[in-house]
C-alpha cells in the first residue's frame, strides 16, 4: 500500500459520519477476536498502535488460560501486547451498518514482529520468498455444516444432535439451494461487498454441508479473506436462524470438512509452475515445491490439523489424505497437482480441515514449498494413479494430535522456518490441546463403559 492510498483511506474516515470502527486479530487459533474503536482513538492506534491484552495468545479456543506457556501466563500478569492497524486490510461490514473494519497484528516491546502471532509468521514465510524473488498466490475453499439452531440451543441439547437446514446427501444440488436462497445470496452478496469474493458456491454431500472456494489472491490477502470468511458467514448466518459449524468433524458416519489451500507461486508477472514443455504442463520449480511439502508435512501437521478433531477426518475413504503423497488431478492425495494455462497451473493442498488457521496454513504450505525450491528437491516417486489409501510403500501421516505434536516439537526445520519462540509457544498449546481431550469422559466412554463394565 502507498502512502498514497493509506491517506486517502484516512480521508474517507474521517468524512465518514460515523464515529467507530471495527478492529480485529487473530489468535493462536485462527478465532477472531476484536473490539470497536472511536474513531479519535483508531487515528491514534493508526499512529502508534493500541494495546490489546496479550491473553489472547494465552489462553484457548474456551478462553481457559494455558498453564505451560512462557509468553503469557500469571507470571506475566497478562499485560497488554501492542497491536498494529494494517490500513490495506480496510473494509466495511455490510451486515453492521458498514462500519468500517481492519485487521491488525502485533508487535513486540523491541518494535519487532511479535514471535507468537500467526498474521506476523505469515508476513515472515511471504518476506523470505520475496528475497528469492517469488510472490506466492492463494486461493482457500471451505466446506461446511449448518445447523437449524442458536448457541443458546444448542447448548440446551448438549452438542448432541443438532438439526442441519437440509436433510440427506445432495451434493451440487440446486433444489437444496433453493431451499435456503436468502443465505446462499447473503453469503455471496454481502461477503463480496466485505472484500471477500466468493469464486463459486454450492452444497456438499452431506445433510447442510455447504463449500465455498474464495477467489485468489496474494498469499496474505487470501488468508485474510479466509479468516473473515469464516466469520463472516457464521454472522450472517444468524441472521436467518442458522448457525455454521468449521469443525473438522462433527459426524463419525459423514465426511469430514475440508479447507483445502490451492498456491502457485510466481516471478516478474508469470506463474512458474507453469511449463509448456513438459508432458504433464509442470514445471520443475512446482516439483521441488511439491517435494518440500511432502518432505515436511509429517513434521509440520499440525499446521494443517491443530486440533483433536482434526484427525477424525484424515482417515482412509472419506476424501481425506492419509499420506504424504502427489498425483495429476487425483483427489485421494495429499498433493494435487493441477496443471492448466499459464494462469491456473497450482497445487491444491488437501490436507488442511476447516477448521486451520488460515495465516498458519499457508505459512506452513508456503515455508515448506520454498524449503523445496532452495533445494532443488526432486519428487521422491512417480504421481500416485488410482487410489492413494493403497499406496502401501508411504508410511501414514501422524494420526492423532498428540503423535503430530511430538514430531513438530522435535523438527529442526521448524524451528529453522519459523523460529523457537513460535514453535515453543505453537507446540505448548497443541500439548496443552490434547490433555484437555485426554482429562475429557466423553459420551463414546459412557455408551461403552457405564453399564457392562
Amino acid at each position: 500500500m502507498t502512502e498514497a492510498d493509506a491517506q486517502a483511506i484516512l480521508s474517507q474516515l474521517k468524512s465518514d459520519p460515523g464515529a467507530k470502527v471495527k478492529v480485529a486479530i487473530t489468535d493462536i487459533d485462527g478465532i477472531l477476536r476484536g473490539k470497536y474503536l472511536h474513531k479519535e482513538k483508531f487515528f491514534s492506534a493508526v499512529d502508534g498502535g493500541f494495546g490489546f491484552c496479550n491473553v489472547v495468545f494465552g489462553w484457548d479456543a474456551g478462553d481457559v488460560c494455558y498453564d505451560n506457556t512462557r509468553y503469557t501466563g500469571w507470571h506475566t500478569g497478562y499485560p497488554d501486547a501492542l497491536a498494529r492497524v494494517d490500513l490495506s486490510t480496510f473494509r466495511r461490514v455490510p451486515w453492521d451498518g458498514d462500519v468500517p473494519f481492519f485487521l491488525g497484528d502485533f508487535e513486540d516491546t523491541q518494535g519487532q514482529p511479535l514471535a507468537v502471532c500467526p498474521r506476523r509468521l505469515l508476513r515472515k514465510v511471504l518476506d523470505r520468498a520475496a528475497s528469492a524473488g517469488f510472490t506466492a498466490k492463494a486461493g482457500l475453499e471451505f466446506e461446511w455444516f449448518n445447523f437449524k439452531e442458536t448457541p443458546q440451543s444448542l447448548a440446551e441439547k448438549k452438542y448432541v444432535e443438532p438439526t442441519p437446514i437440509t436433510p440427506g446427501m445432495f451434493g451440487y444440488s440446486l433444489l437444496r439451494m433453493s431451499q435456503n436462497l436468502p443465505f446462499f445470496n447473503a453469503l455471496m452478496d454481502e461477503l463480496e461487498r466485505f472484500r471477500v469474493p466468493i469464486e463459486g458456491l454450492h452444497t456438499e454431500t452431506g445433510p447442510g454441508v455447504l463449500e465455498a472456494a474464495i477467489l485468489y489472491s496474494e498469499a496474505l490477502e487470501a488468508a485474510d479473506r479466509a479468516v473473515l470468511f469464516k466469520s463472516g458467514a457464521r454472522e450472517i448466518g444468524r441472521r436467518f436462524g442458522i448457525m455454521p459449524s468449521f469443525m473438522a468433524k462433527w459426524n463419525d458416519k459423514l465426511p469430514g470438512c475440508s479447507g483445502h489451500t490451492h498456491l502457485s507461486l510466481w516471478k516478474d508477472g508469470e506463474n512458474t509452475f507453469h511449463d509448456p514443455s513438459d508432458p504433464l504442463g509442470v514445471s520443475s520449480t512446482m516439483r521441488s515445491f511439491v517435494a518440500g511439502i511432502l518432505a515436511l508435512l509429517p513434521e509440520l501437521l499440525p499446521f494443517f490439523a491443530p486440533t483433536v478433531n482434526s484427525y477424525k477426518r484424515l482417515v482412509d475413504g472419506f476424501w481425506a489424505p492419509t499420506k504424504p503423497t502427489w498425483g495429476i488431478d487425483n483427489r485421494t492425495v495429499a498433493a494435487r497437482v493441477i496443471p492448466g494455462s499459464a494462469k491456473s497451473t497450482r497445487l491444491e493442498l488437501r490436507v488442511p480441515g476447516s477448521d486451520v488457521n488460515p495465516y498458519l496454513a499457508v505459512a506452513a504450505a508456503v515455508a515448506a514449498g520454498m524449503w523445496g525450491v532452495e533445494r532443488k528437491l526432486e519428487l521422491s516417486a512417480p504421481p500416485v494413479v488410482g487410489s492413494a489409501y493403497a499406496e502401501s510403500s508411504v508410511e501414514r501421516l501422524p494420526r492423532n494430535l498428540h503423535q503430530a505434536t511430538v514430531q513438530l516439537e522435535a523438527s529442526k526445520v521448524a524451528r529453522e522456518l519459523f523460529g523457537d519462540g513460535f514453535v515453543e509457544h505453537f507446540v505448548a498449546t497443541r500439548h496443552w490441546e490434547w490433555q484437555k481431550f485426554q482429562d475429557a469422559v466423553t459420551d463414546w466412554e459412557t455408551r461403552r463403559y457405564f453399564e457392562i463394565i
